[in-house]
């Protein structure tokens, strides 16, 4: 095999993966934002994300921030060499990384230093298997780590919150299914894909599980029962009323498909593995020998190129629910400004914001800033960045990471530093909203995965600290025009999450009767 070849068709696999959404993906998008209801802060968040796709497309860059882990599915004819094989994909990860199509994601579990170039270890997962095909069969996805983390195994028989007893059969594993879509609410950027594995050990269930992520959105499981589970739960998940971000809306799930193994008989497990809205998982047929792409896969169907609005039709998506608020905050915030807030206002950020993610939090509660956070904005981020000849750094992707991580310290740091607003995605608990009341701040929610949208948002980099703890973690200095998120959590102990749950649960308890005899 030419290697340098197979390396070239490595890397323009990730690229495409990382900045264009498959069609069958576009489709499902498309069809969602058809249903939802006009004016709703799930069609507005819908209408952003299509401009999303669409900016990713004309600026070939990420669609969202948060690259992932890697995952590569190869399959081989007998004779090829995989230790070459896999230098070469290496080779084709730094360098997508040091060209901003990937966020530098691998991180010392020990140390928390990370790498810079999405290489260490067990980074990225590459799993090969031979077959007798007479061509290299490459798959990628780009799944990010606020939906891994709504990934969730179930071991039968079980109690689950509202639907009861889920025993070992196939009405167990309906409810597990259902329950796992209830508990990912909009904190894995919803509306979302499941891939489901049924049977198998804890690590082979959560493979399976994954495995069928690689399936296309429209494809018909071959298994008689395992078709009608997939159309049961895409009727039903939907009913839910979850919404796109948890902002609550008609669509909750866009994909749902199932595997089944063997399993031991003292085991029973069912295995969620569930992906955000920007389902990125693209393939290619290789030449072993010339090691050049020969078709592209997940090419089937029309291909939505979904037309960039007018600033004015944003805006007016933005602001047509009713009794919909719209505020202009430039920091420093005052308590007085926050709270006349109210759940439901869209707030419009102009002027400085910072990023803070994990490794931040968790250094300002034991230690000073190093900026006057006072009135400030922290942003639950983790951006691209580049760096260009001049020693300039410019955002190439910013969207907002899953905030309940933070959950343990950020009530605390807000008004340990006097912080008056937060900016992420998928609401955050019970401890923060109380802070929010006592010391006068808000949570605002944006657009989990428009990562192009909220770059476009930003005007300069003003500076950063800590880059000890790597690009992603870094705090880095923004300075924004136009920045557009939903108060979902307000001063006056309101919280849309809460609310959603406590719907969306009430409505789950409605499918604890058993459907499969």
């Amino acid at each position: 095999m030419n290697i340098e070849k197979f390396q070239e068709s490595m890397y323009k696999l990730i690229v495409e993966t990382s900045t264009n959404l498959p069609k069958d993906v576009r489709r499902a998008i498309k069809a969602a934002a058809e249903r939802e209801n006009a004016g709703t802060r799930s069609a507005m968040s819908l209408d952003t994300i299509k401009n999303n796709i669409k900016m990713a497309d004309d600026n070939v860059s990420p669609i969202c921030q948060d690259t992932g882990l890697p995952t590569f599915k190869i399959k081989t004819p007998v004779g090829a060499n995989q230790i070459e094989m896999k230098k070469a994909i290496y080779n084709a990860i730094a360098q997508a990384t040091k060209d901003g199509k990937l966020r530098p994601n691998s991180v010392d579990s020990l140390t928390g230093e990370n790498s810079g170039d999405n290489l260490g270890g067990g980074t990225p997962v590459i799993k090969f298997e031979q077959w007798e095909k007479d061509h290299i069969d490459a798959r990628l996805i780009l799944k990010g780590g606020g939906c891994e983390n709504k990934n969730i195994q179930y071991s039968l028989p079980a109690e689950l919150e509202g639907l009861g007893r889920a025993g070992r059969d196939l009405d167990g594993i309906r409810k597990c299914i259902m329950h796992s879509v209830y508990q990912a609410q909009g904190q894995g950027c919803s509306a979302g894909f499941i891939g489901v594995g049924i049977g198998g050990d804890r690590s082979s269930g959560y493979d399976l599980a994954k495995e069928q992520l690689f399936r296309t959105v429209d494809d018909v499981n071959p298994h008689p029962e395992l078709r009608d589970l997939e159309e049961y739960v895409m009727e039903n998940a939907n009913k839910l009323g979850i919404g796109t971000m948890g902002f609550g809306g008609e669509t909750t799930l866009l994909g749902c498909k199932v595997g089944v193994m063997n399993r031991i008989p003292a085991s029973f497990y069912v295995s969620v593995a569930y992906n955000c809205w920007a389902y990125r998982r693209l393939g290619v047929a290789v030449n072993p020998e010339s090691g050049e792409i020969q078709e592209w896969m997940y090419q089937e169907g029309e291909k939505i190129d979904f037309a960039q609005p007018a600033a004015q039709e944003i805006a007016a998506a933005v602001e047509a629910p009713v009794e919909q608020n719209v505020v202009t905050l430039t920091a420093p915030i005052t308590e007085e400004q926050i709270r006349e807030l109210k759940v439901g206002d869209v707030v419009r950020i102009d002027g400085m914001m910072y990023t803070g993610r994990d490794a931040i939090h968790k250094y300002l509660s034991d230690h000073d800033s190093p900026v006057d956070l006072n009135g400030q904005v922290i942003y639950h981020c983790g951006p691209v960045m580049l760096k260009d000849e001049e020693g300039n750094w410019h955002v190439k992707a910013a969207g907002p990471t899953t905030s309940i991580r933070e959950e343990p310290y950020q009530g605390d740091i807000m008004k340990k530093f006097g912080i008056r607003a937060v900016i992420g995605k998928g609401g955050m608990g019970a401890k923060t909203l109380a802070s929010l009341k006592e010391h006068g701040g808000v949570y605002l929610n944006a657009i989990g995965g428009a990562a192009q949208y909220y770059a476009d948002c930003i005007k300069s980099v003003e500076g950063v600290d800590l880059m000890n703890f790597g690009i992603p973690e870094a705090m880095w200095h923004l300075n924004v025009e136009g920045f557009t998120a939903v108060v979902t959590m307000d001063s006056h102990g309101n919280s849309l999450h809460e609310e959603v749950e406590k719907s969306s649960l009430e409505k789950l308890a409605q499918f604890a009767d058993r459907v499969y005899k």
